[in-house]
């Protein structure tokens, strides 16, 4: 393996980081209650120059998470930082504990959920960066909203965002 080609042919370096405190509010919430999950973008797509999306998912203590699916353009990650998240690998389920790390490269089958009873945090990462907040916060405005979609246009939501349900 070998270091891809080099995307930044400047000579001398620049001073373009980027730091988020992490006691900022969440950029967006998942439903309409408190104790909802909520979701911080701490490094999107459109900010990391398409190397990657990494987001802090905090869940609340009630059950919740994603059926089983894939995607046919981007990896995904999860560490899980604090609570018990169940991982599902496409083979099998396991309770993940702060430190647990689940990695699923294009086409893997995965879901994750919150069965505990108790709050529950962790890492997502996507590479490459693609615009995965546009499909968080369509999901959360259906959520808060109450919306029903139909069988069509749920699956035109997934065709949209790299989405294939098993």
């Amino acid at each position: 393996m070998s270091y891809p080609p080099a995307r930044y042919l400047g000579e001398s370096g620049e001073t373009s980081g980027i730091f988020r405190p992490g006691g900022q509010e969440p950029d967006l919430r998942m439903s309409a209650t408190p104790d909802g999950t909520q979701v911080h973008y701490l490094g999107t797509g459109a900010s990391t120059n398409g190397a990657f999306g990494l987001y802090r998912w905090e869940m609340g203590p009630r059950p919740g998470g994603p059926s089983p699916h894939f995607h046919r353009t981007i990896t995904e990650s999860f560490y899980v930082l604090s609570g018990s998240i169940r991982l599902y690998n496409g083979v099998k389920w396991a309770d993940g504990a702060p430190g647990d790390f689940l990695f699923l490269p294009e086409g893997g089958i995965h879901a994750f959920c919150n069965e505990s009873g108790e709050p529950a945090t962790m890492l997502i990462l996507f590479t490459p960066g693609a615009p995965r907040e546009g499909y968080f916060e369509e999901l959360a405005d259906i959520n808060v909203s109450g919306r029903q979609l139909s069988d069509e246009e749920w699956t035109e939501l997934y065709l949209r965002h790299d989405q294939y349900m098993v």
